[in-house]
């Protein structure tokens, strides 16, 4: 018996539909729950030593309680700003919204714009907000003569995933068009060209949408506390050496229980991160060029459905260890991602692709032991049911015949003068001759439960249930007249042809309480002997059981 294997068209449509179909997954995000899991798992403890001039001034809770309720007078800022210039800061991000005039002492303002503008190096925040109840989002800049002071204003936007984790930022942002750099990337220095996912869909005709560059997978330092933090009371009241402060780059920033924004991240679910400390990663992550960028979707795509095609490919092969190579395939996708990350530092979301190799291998599994038990009841040379399937479908039907008490008809085939054609045209002729016996036999088993079936060399039969008699003739006469009308090629070239003829035994009954498939079965070939004895090519009908 000749191994089974599917035809190639089965296999050609199993491997488009499995791409197509995790094509679609890798597209749609499906698994974006697992993806942002699995980068968690790979970046978690991936930390560096960050850039040693970074550090966080802290308006902590020890600040609040020495300087009293927030907000402070800007005054006091102005203080800080001109402590830091004559320690000799680098750079300054104040992480403070400031985008109303004081009310009650304009002098506030101009006192803050000239510290400002005396330290010359001081990064200001901008915001998107909503304006009014229709949520249309404007940006939120300092008062104009803070702004005008400052060196570079940036945005603040924070990108958080739908899971509540903060794993990447857009290093651009603002309304109408991308045009603030991230207030981490301002501190650092770094301008264009920056790394990250550039959006080339044509933008919005409206002026007044956020929109959003640049994005990359935001690498940590490491958990929350990476960096070093002074106390912005300390500071302001000279109680840390400007040599600690000299070529610092700075933020000034927000990190009091109750006040500063909380972040979760990869590196940890433990402890929260501040908004200060998320900005100072941007940075870090931008003078180390740590930059984690994601693929492009259609990158992304592409090397999910690539894998998923050769893994299809892998299995429905005739490679005796096909299902060891599925296995294998199985984990490649976290593997690659795994590589490009460290390699490259390039992010391919491995989930569609794992899940999409897992579900084929299972579904292939499942589909070809189905195939395998379809074919343990087939007889190999005619695609007929086989001996054992007869077997069952005939005790199957006789049980059934009792209990409705229709009639059953059992046809028992021979085919005539089989061992001549055999040793006149050899094995190959023989067999060709079966083959088109069992189409014929089959053509005329064509209703639901018919069953043709080959139990033996040259042995055939037919199984009708709710067949009486007449019925049962009149198939017979069809069947009989049809294979005389054969005509079987001898060679390749069709120049000879052969034909042949069948005996049939036929018994038709109501099956008593008693009466099983073997009595049906040793009716029917009798009737097949009475046949035989009779001159061949023709059929013989057993007579009704006695009650």
């Amino acid at each position: 018996m000749r191994p089974l294997r599917p035809r190639w068209r089965v296999r050609l449509l199993f491997v488009l539909g499995c791409a197509l179909l995790v094509g679609w997954l890798s597209h749609a995000r499906v698994f974006w729950q697992q993806d942002v899991a699995s980068y968690d798992l790979l970046v978690g403890d991936w930390g560096y030593p960050p850039d040693p001039r970074l550090a966080i001034i802290a308006i902590d809770d020890r600040s609040l309680q020495q300087l009293g309720q927030w907000p402070w007078p800007r005054s006091t800022h102005a203080a800080l700003l001109d402590r830091l210039h004559q320690a000799g800061v680098a750079r300054v991000a104040l992480d403070l919204m400031l985008p109303e005039a004081d009310r009650k002492d304009p002098g506030q303002d101009a006192a803050l714009a000239a510290a400002i503008a005396r330290n010359g190096r001081v990064v200001l925040p901008v915001l998107a907000a909503p304006a009014s109840d229709e949520a249309v989002p404007e940006e939120l800049l300092p008062v104009p003569a803070i702004a005008k002071a400052a060196a570079a204003l940036a945005h603040t936007d924070i990108e958080v995933d739908g899971d509540g984790v903060a794993r990447g930022a857009y290093l651009k942002a603002g309304i109408g068009s991308p045009h603030w750099p991230a207030l981490g990337a301002a501190l650092a220095g770094i301008n264009d060209p920056l790394p990250g996912m550039v959006d080339d869909s044509p933008r919005a005709s409206s002026p007044y949408q956020w929109h959003r560059d640049h994005y990359v997978r935001l690498r940590y330092a490491g958990p929350p506390g990476s960096f070093p933090q002074m106390s912005y009371i300390d500071v302001l009241e000279g109680r840390i050496s400007p040599d600690l402060l000299k070529d610092r780059l700075v933020i000034v920033g927000m990190t009091a229980s109750g006040i500063a924004p909380r972040l979760l991240t990869p590196t940890s679910r433990d402890n929260w991160m501040s908004g200060s400390e998320y900005q100072a990663n941007v940075a870090a992550m931008l003078l180390a060029g740590n930059a984690i960028r994601p693929l492009p979707p259609l990158l992304q795509t592409t090397i999910t459905v690539a894998l998923v095609i050769l893994g299809a490919l892998g299995i429905t092969s005739r490679i005796r260890q096909r299902w060891l190579l599925g296995a294998l395939a199985i984990p490649t996708p976290l593997l690659l991602s795994l590589a490009l990350l460290h390699a490259n530092s390039l992010w391919f979301a491995p989930i569609a692709a794992s899940f999409g190799l897992i579900g084929m291998l299972l579904f292939w599994t499942l589909w070809q032991m189905r195939y395998w038990r379809h074919q343990a009841n087939r007889d190999p040379l005619t695609g007929l049911a086989n001996r054992m399937r007869f077997e069952e479908t005939l005790r199957r039907e006789t049980d059934a015949a009792r209990r409705s008490g229709r009639p059953l008809t059992l046809l028992l085939i021979d085919v005539d003068h089989f061992k001549r054609c055999n040793d006149s045209h050899g094995h190959y002729v023989g067999d060709r001759l079966l083959r088109y016996l069992g189409r014929t036999i089959e053509d005329m088993a064509r209703r639901p439960r018919d069953l043709a079936a080959r139990f033996g060399g040259d042995e055939f039969a037919m199984i009708l249930p709710d067949t009486p008699p007449a019925g049962a003739e009149q198939r017979v006469q069809t069947l009989i007249n049809q294979v005389r009308q054969l005509s079987i090629p001898v060679d390749k070239a069709h120049h000879s042809k052969t034909g042949t003829t069948v005996t049939i035994g036929v018994c038709t009954v109501l099956p008593g309480p008693d009466d099983g498939p073997a009595r049906l079965f040793e009716a029917a070939d009798a009737a097949l002997y009475q046949a035989k004895q009779a001159g061949r090519d023709g059929y013989r009908i057993a007579p009704p059981w006695p009650n």
